[in-house]
């Protein structure tokens, strides 16, 4: 990576970096290209791809609905109600 990328993403960015941290930045990006090179030399031509590395089943409850309280009990305390629905101030025009 250049100084000219580093200078572009710092605009986007809004930043204002000094010379030792662009110096910084421009290191580690360099390096972090590197090893995204040695990686796409790696052969996985007969490697099956993972969903995950852990051998785990899923391990929620069932979503299972289940009613515990009527309507009209739940809107007994409501301050307003219009056909069965709690009735709110109008939020937008």
């Amino acid at each position: 990576m250049n100084e000219a990328v580093i200078a572009s993403y710092e605009a986007m960015a809004k930043l204002k970096l000094d010379d030792k941290t662009r110096s910084w930045i421009q290191n580690s990006m360099n390096y972090l290209e590197e090893s995204f090179h040695k990686l796409e030399q790696v052969d996985t031509k007969d490697v099956e791809p993972l969903v995950s590395v852990l051998e785990l089943q899923n391990v929620l409850r069932n979503d299972v609905s289940m009613k515990f309280i009527t309507r009209d009990e739940l809107l007994a305390n409501a301050p307003e109600e219009y056909d069965g629905y709690f009735q709110v101030p109008k939020t937008l025009e």
